[in-house]
């Protein structure tokens, strides 16, 4: 069952946080970016995570537009194929803002509940909530009643204090208040002292982390914020106390910001712009380079060839593989799967 029981992945984040490394998190929105990121990860025998959005989840249900049931279904086919690798592969959610709950957090939950209640295993391993758009005060008051549904299931919640800038999935914080692109001590105090009993909990504390791939020097990431955090957090409550950090916005980070993150508590990255783009830049490219296969020009039949869907699909998925590949390997998680060991 290389889709982790909650304590597999109880001990997946564990190794990595004393490991010093994380985990690679891909957000897919189909059957194709999902096998792109298993090629990866039983390529390379490396633990990662797969997630859906609302937006992806909505996505992938089709004509019936709803985002809980599409990411149900895709959450369903990574179960039957994760089966069969050998590696692990986790399954969460991602940017469920305060709106959402209801239409797609909600039935993802109850869903659980009734999965718990028949003796069936769980889905999901985690679900986030982002509620960077109220305040501290109100996004913890949600956050704690999420924890408290979520903690028996054995399921993870990931919140999120500060925002992360620009744009993803029809969320929009272009023009957030630069001050709350940084998180403070005290939020990260707030957070821990107020979930920390509650159930177990990750944290995306934000620190200029922006959505998106913008040109060098446009975007200005203070790592050492969650240094500071983690800091204030252990120098109240011990060193035990350190949190499970989550990176956003890691598409098109530099390197040595990602492992200097990784010191200091980091041990999930979401990786989301550069996938799709390498999964799309192929299929541009077979395009151009097969125009005149791919349509009916002029009364002919064009090639069959080129314009089954396969011949170009699978170019995509192989160029989005290798992103996901390099993602691990930044991450410094690649062959370190615990699949046999737990």
């Amino acid at each position: 069952m290389p889709v982790p029981s909650p304590s597999q992945f109880g001990q997946i984040l564990d190794a990595a946080q004393k490991g010093d490394y994380a985990l690679a998190s891909i957000n897919v929105t189909s059957s194709n970016t999902i096998n792109a990121a298993l090629y990866a990860f039983a390529e390379t025998k490396t633990d990662g995570i797969i997630q859906f959005s609302t937006g992806g989840g909505e996505h992938a249900s089709g004509p019936v537009k709803n985002g809980a049931l599409g990411a149900i279904a895709l959450a369903e086919y990574v179960h039957r194929l994760a089966a069969e690798l050998g590696v692990f592969v986790a399954l969460t959610t991602d940017h469920c803002v305060p709106g959402k709950v209801e239409p797609f957090l909600n039935p993802l939950l109850v869903e659980a509940e009734r999965r718990h209640a028949a003796g069936l295993p769980n889905l999901f391993n985690g679900h986030m909530f982002d509620g960077s758009e109220l305040s501290m005060k109100a996004n913890i008051e949600v956050s704690q009643g999420l924890l408290k549904r979520m903690a028996p299931l054995g399921i993870v919640l990931e919140v999120e204090s500060g925002v992360v800038g620009g744009e993803e999935d029809g969320i929009d914080n272009s023009d957030a208040d630069h001050s709350k692109l940084f998180t403070t001590p005290e939020d990260m105090l707030m957070v821990y002292e107020n979930l920390h009993e509650l159930g177990r909990f990750t944290l995306a504390a934000t620190f200029g982390n922006v959505h998106g791939v913008y040109k060098p020097g446009n975007v200005k990431l203070e790592p050492t914020i969650l240094r500071d955090g983690q800091a204030a957090v252990i120098a109240k409550h011990g060193e035990g106390a350190k949190m499970d950090l989550v990176f956003h916005g890691g598409s098109g980070s530099l390197l040595s910001e990602i492992h200097e993150t990784l010191n200091y508590g980091v041990i999930k990255m979401n990786v989301d712009t550069d996938c799709q783009y390498t999964f799309t830049r192929p299929i541009a490219d077979h395009m151009m380079k097969h125009y005149d296969g791919v349509l009916r020009l002029d009364g002919e039949m064009g090639d069959k060839k080129v314009y089954d869907p396969r011949s170009y699909l699978k170019k995509a998925e192989q160029s989005m593989k290798q992103r996901v590949i390099q993602a691990a390997e930044d991450l410094k998680s690649t062959g370190k799967t615990l699949f046999g060991q737990i």
